[in-house]
This record gives C-alpha cells, structure tokens and sequence, in this order.
C-alpha cells in the first residue's frame, strides 16, 4: 500500500495515497466542516464535487485557498484548517449562500437537523452582509416527496445518489448561473418524472429543499375522531431502527416498546405486517409452481423466472424504464397493501365496522410507501386499502410529542389475529429474503400437493433457465 506523509495543524500523520485532506484530517480528530460532500460508508461511495467551498484549507506553498474534499494529500504536505483567512473565506462562503436561502428555520421542516444552518451555527454567522434579489422556483408535492428548490444549495448531492447510486437518473442540474437548480428534465413534477419514491435524494438532502410528505397530524386527527377505528401495520424493519431515534443502539430489537407505544397513541389495533408478508409469499409461491407448470406442460407464453413485486419503488423502476417487462414480477401485492385490503374487508366486517370509517395506517421504512397508498388500483369507490403510511421517523416524532419515555416502556404483543406471523415473512427486511421465503414456500406446496409435474433438477439447468426467459 502506498503512502504519504503530511502536516495537518501542525500534527505529524501518515495516510493512504488518494486520500483527502477532509478524510485525513477526520483521522485525527479535526472536523473541517462541508456541505456539497458525502460519504456514504455501507456503500463505500464518495461525492466530492468541490461546489460549495466550504471547506476551504490553506496549504503552504499554494496561493489559493483549496478545497479539502478535492485534494488529495501528497508527501510533505503542511496544511492549516482553521487559520484567520480559513475560517473569513468559510463565513464570507455562508453568507453568499445564506443570502440566496429563505429565512424559514422556525417552520423548516428540517430545522434542527439541517445542516446548513448548523454550519452557519458553528461559524458564528449572525447577520448576512450580502443582500440582493433572492432565486424562486415553482414548489412540488408529490404523494411521497415535497420539494422546495427555493432551498436548494446547488451541493448536488440528490443528484449523485439519483443517478450513481440508484441509477433512476431523475435529478439533474438544469439551467445556468442564477436559475441553476437540480431537478427533473424540464423541470417537471416529480409525479409526471420517472421517480420510484426510493427517497434517498431526501435523505441526502442537507436543507429542507427536499423533505419526506408529512402524515403525523393527519394520524393525528385520525386518532381523536371517534368516528374511526383506527388500525396500524408496522413493517419489520422499522422495530430494528426506532430504536435508534431514542438513543438506543442501531439495529436494538423495541417490538415489544413498539406497539406498546402505538397502544399509547390511541390506535385501536397494532398489528404486524409479517402477517400480510405470509399471505404474499403463498401468493407468490403458489404462483411460482403455476407458472413452472404451464411452462412445462408447453405453454411457451408464460413469463419466467418470476421477480418478487413487494417493493412500490422497484415496481414503479420497471415500469418507467423496462415497460415491456412488466409481466415479469408476481401478480401480488406489497405486504402493505394486501394487509390494507384484509383489514378493510375481513377484519371490518368481523369487527362490525364499515369500510370508510376504518383508518388503515402503515409505519414504513421507505418512502416510495407512501405513493404507493395512493395508486389508484388500491382503493375500492375511492376509498384507498391504506389511507396514509408513516416513516420511522415521523412515528418517532409522534411518541415525542405525546410524552412518552420510550426506553422505560414495557413489551407488549401485536394484537391477534393479525399479529402473528411465520419465520418466513421476518426475512422480508433482509436483501433477497422476499425471494428466498417465496422459493421456500413454493418446494412447501411442492411437496405436499406432489406436483410432480414441475421438474426442478431440470429448471436448475442453464439451458433450461434460458428457454425458460426466451
């Protein structure tokens, strides 16, 4: 491995060549602070575009200023993070962006974890010198994201995760000088774009340029109606991480404080979308065998092999953008949705509740969630399966706002019978778990209704996988 020797504020390190000077000086504990740069470490993905100049350094020998997150470090290098004309260049950088941004902190529904403002917090900035016209740009709500490009910093960092880690290539930088925003082609609505809602952009987002679609208090009039019966699902990802926004440990199991909260929220029922999970993989296992029989009994028509169709975001990716492979994926629906479906027609009707006056929420890690409650194919004379899905997050935000000291709460259990599920359909949170309990259950049906007809020594072939897709 090579390496090379610098300075950094006068203290001596020894770093791989490639690296940084923001990545070096991170190493020993100095924080040169950034916007534009991200660094996504599950993925070992950098985005270093150099835009905002916030993290400008000065380096001996040089007459500008440079970009920590662009340059690499090199053998002998002397570099200070925090001199007069660093920390001047920093502030001056701030109030040029700051002069351009809206002053919304108090209703921003990022305030308090933007992190614009806390860079200008950390710089000291308290008044903007540089005053002038301000950039508009038209707003944009979708069922799932809420842009507000009047935000925008232009760090670019949608853009990349949209385009170079997703690979939906929806956000772009469009225009030049003044009016340069990112946004999709033509400046379109994100509805009428080839959007899949994955909501990584919003997740990358360091302002409240783009902000998840908020349905705590829509929950929240829900909850006080006494008209309603209100029913919750919680997906199996989000009892390993609503930990986390209470302190706790990411990846702590909270079930058990999960659906006691829930309880203290005022749901009437709080229930376990792993029970609509098994229903899925039966579907889809059922489906599976259907499929491999009709085509070796010679019906050279159907579709193999079968994709799993329980996530909203890579349902809607092979619409946009592989339009002729749509009968590819299982006929079922999302977990969530088959849940949604149950629930207002066997659960109401057991519970002598009309259809319209039950109030289906879902707790979901994923935004795309939230636009698939809106597909029209969904709802019955209107009435949507689910009415509105929440994030982790704004469950969370939900229990702080009602008090509730989370980490002292005792387990309690899903309600029955809708609360139970199999070992199966808790692998739906790990990648490839979906496929895997489908395959499982499809050998499951195999076997016991002795469909011998269906060869699986030969659909193991390559040969016969290549028939098989034609």
């Amino acid at each position: 491995m090579d390496i090379v020797k610098l300075t950094i504020d006068d203290k001596t390190l020894v770093v791989e060549k490639g690296t940084t000077l923001l990545e070096a000086a991170k190493t020993i504990g100095i924080n040169i602070p950034s916007l534009c740069y991200m660094k996504l470490e599950d993925l070992n993905f950098e985005n270093k575009p150099g835009g905002c100049r916030v993290c400008v350094v000065e380096v001996e020998g040089r007459r500008n200023l440079a970009p920590a997150c662009k340059t690499v470090c090199e053998e002998g290098m002397k570099v200070q993070t925090h001199t007069v004309r660093v920390v001047n260049a920093r502030r001056t950088v701030m109030e040029l962006i700051l002069s351009d941004h809206p002053a919304e902190c108090l209703t921003c529904a990022k305030s308090g974890e933007c992190d614009l403002q806390t860079v200008a917090q950390k710089l000291g900035i308290r008044e903007i010198h540089y005053q002038g016209e301000q950039s508009h740009y038209k707003g944009d709500k979708s069922p799932a994201i809420i842009r507000d490009m009047d935000k925008c910093i232009m760090c670019r960092r949608c853009e990349t995760v949209c385009n170079e880690v997703q690979t939906v290539g929806v956000l772009s930088a469009i225009n030049r000088g003044f009016e340069a925003v990112v946004a999709p082609a033509f400046e379109m609505d994100l509805d009428h774009s080839t959007c899949t809602y994955c909501g990584q952009c919003v997740a990358v987002c360091p302002t409240g340029a783009l902000t998840e679609r908020d349905y705590t208090w829509k929950v929240i009039e829900a909850l006080v109606d006494p008209t309603k019966t209100v029913v919750v699902q919680t997906a199996p990802a989000v009892r390993a991480a609503l930990g986390e926004s209470f302190g706790m440990e990411p990846g702590t199991l909270v079930t058990g404080k999960m659906v006691t909260a829930l309880r203290k929220l005022g749901f009437d029922y709080v229930f376990d979308t792993d029970f609509a999970a098994d229903l899925t993989i039966m579907e889809e296992g059922a489906e599976i065998l259907d499929r491999l029989s009709k085509h070796l009994s010679g019906d050279k028509e159907v579709k193999l092999p079968i994709l799993t169709s329980c996530c909203p975001g890579w349902v809607s990716f092979l619409e946009h953008n592989f339009a002729d492979m749509k009968d590819v994926p299982s006929t079922a629906k999302s977990p969530q949705q088959m849940f949604g479906a149950i629930a207002k027609s066997y659960l109401a009707k057991k519970l002598g509740v009309k259809r319209e006056d039950m109030v289906v929420v879902s707790v979901m890690p994923c935004l795309a969630k939230k636009y698939e409650c809106t597909r029209e194919e969904f709802s019955v004379n209107g009435d949507p399966d689910v009415n509105m899905s929440i994030s982790t997050r704004e469950l969370a935000q939900l229990i702080r706002n009602a008090n509730i000291d989370f980490k002292q709460l005792t387990d309690e259990e899903f309600d029955n019978p809708m609360g139970e599920s199999t070992g199966a359909s808790v692998i739906f949170g790990t990648t490839g778990g979906v496929i895997e309990a489908a395959v499982r259950t499809a050998y499951e049906l195999y076997t016991k209704k002795e469909l011998k007809k269906v060869d699986f020594e030969e659909l193991r072939g390559m040969d016969g996988i290549r028939q098989a897709t034609g």
